[in-house]
């Protein structure tokens, strides 16, 4: 097992560098790069107003008058959309800023070393280390990621095997209905008809609408604290388990249904076995196989795509609304720095499904795998 796990650890490297690298060539070619965001900044500034514009350890201020005389001084042809008439040296100079004056292979291999140390870099457009914006809006994320599994798995696992064992009843007609209404409305609908409803938008003013706790947070007595920090959860946690629970129940049920008619069970029953020990004592180990092997995609789902859309909807700062607002505004390092991190707990959590389903079923053997 020892074995496996630190094979498993080594192999994360690799992957983590490819990953990296599609990415990195990906982002290479779209076009609107912080180049020309912020190009396109300095042609809308106001002519009275000056704008300060910091990054990779430098700053540049210009006023406006100063940024139409560099456009006057050159009218050659730019790489950059929108820079045709700046000066080739103020160009030079933006590209020093961003880091763009190295040769591609220079800048991938000085990120990945710095990567290494999770040194992240500088946001381009925040001021702030990447490591330190990553570690503000983490406990959103968290908070928002790991309740939502909880509760998914605390509902799902009981309720399908409940399904599998009464199947075609009235109960599992029923919840099924449910179920295929839980998994065909999209969460984000969900959310909006929480807030509708709980959050002062027509009915109720229950819940709040924004924000992890309210802003006398820190003033508050622990137990108070606790009671805050759940009264804002409820609304964004809802709306995720109401969109994730279906799936995961229709799998269990669809588990323990196959292992119920094996011949296996027919024995157990027949040697007069309880039901409680045929469910919990043989089937169960079996049936929660497939049920593991989806912990990992079922969490990126949640940290990624559902905490994207719950994040923005109920204006909870995490890092999904964080790794999106960096990729429309081209924040590279905090772009590849959220990637880095997604990435590093997506392989991490599919070594523990895999750790886990051996606890399950001790009969899975990794060290058969490893003289493969």
């Amino acid at each position: 097992m020892a074995a496996y796990i630190i094979r498993r650890l080594l192999l994360m490297i690799p992957t983590l560098f490819g990953i990296i690298l599609i990415n990195f060539l990906i982002v290479q070619i779209a076009p609107g790069g912080p180049v020309e965001q912020m190009i396109a900044k300095l042609q809308g500034m106001n002519t009275s107003a000056t704008q300060r514009f910091s990054g990779g350890g430098s700053d540049i201020s210009l006023s406006t008058q100063q940024t139409q005389a560099q456009m006057n001084m050159s009218s050659g042809a730019s790489k950059y959309r929108g820079a045709q008439g700046l000066d080739p040296e103020f160009i030079k100079s933006l590209e020093k800023q961003f880091g763009f004056d190295k040769p591609l292979h220079e800048r991938f291999f000085m990120m990945i070393r710095n990567y290494l140390t999770f040194d992240f870099g500088e946001s381009y457009f925040q001021n702030k280390k990447v490591i330190t914006l990553i570690v503000e809006k983490m406990p959103v994320s968290i908070s928002l990621g790991l309740w939502t599994t909880l509760l998914i798995y605390l509902i799902s696992i009981p309720l399908g095997i409940a399904k599998a064992m009464r199947d075609g009843s009235k109960f599992d007609v029923w919840t099924s209905s449910v179920m295929i209404a839980g998994y065909a409305v999209p969460g984000f609908l969900f959310a909006i008809l929480l807030i509708v409803v709980f959050a002062g938008g027509k009915y109720f003013d229950i819940f709040p609408l924004r924000g992890l706790t309210s802003d006398n947070w820190k003033d508050m007595d622990w137990f108070h604290r606790i009671l805050d920090y759940f009264w804002h959860m409820t609304l964004p946690v809802t709306a995720s388990v109401i969109s994730g629970f279906a799936g995961l129940t229709i799998l269990t049920k669809n588990s323990f249904l196959e292992e119920i008619n094996k011949q296996y069970v027919l024995t157990a029953r027949a040697k007069g076995l309880a039901e409680n020990n045929v469910l919990y004592g043989h089937v169960f180990r079996n049936a929660m196989l497939i049920v593991l092997s989806g912990i990992p995609s079922a969490l990126l789902h949640i940290f990624l795509t559902g905490s994207l859309l719950i994040e923005t909807i109920f204006s909870l700062d995490g890092l999904g609304l964080m790794g999106f607002e960096s990729a429309i505004a081209r924040d590279y390092p905090v772009m590849f720095g959220t990637l880095f991190i997604f990435t590093l707990l997506g392989l991490l959590i599919r070594l523990v499904s895999d750790l886990t389903m051996t606890w399950v079923d001790p009969r899975i053997d990794f060290r058969a795998q490893e003289g493969r």
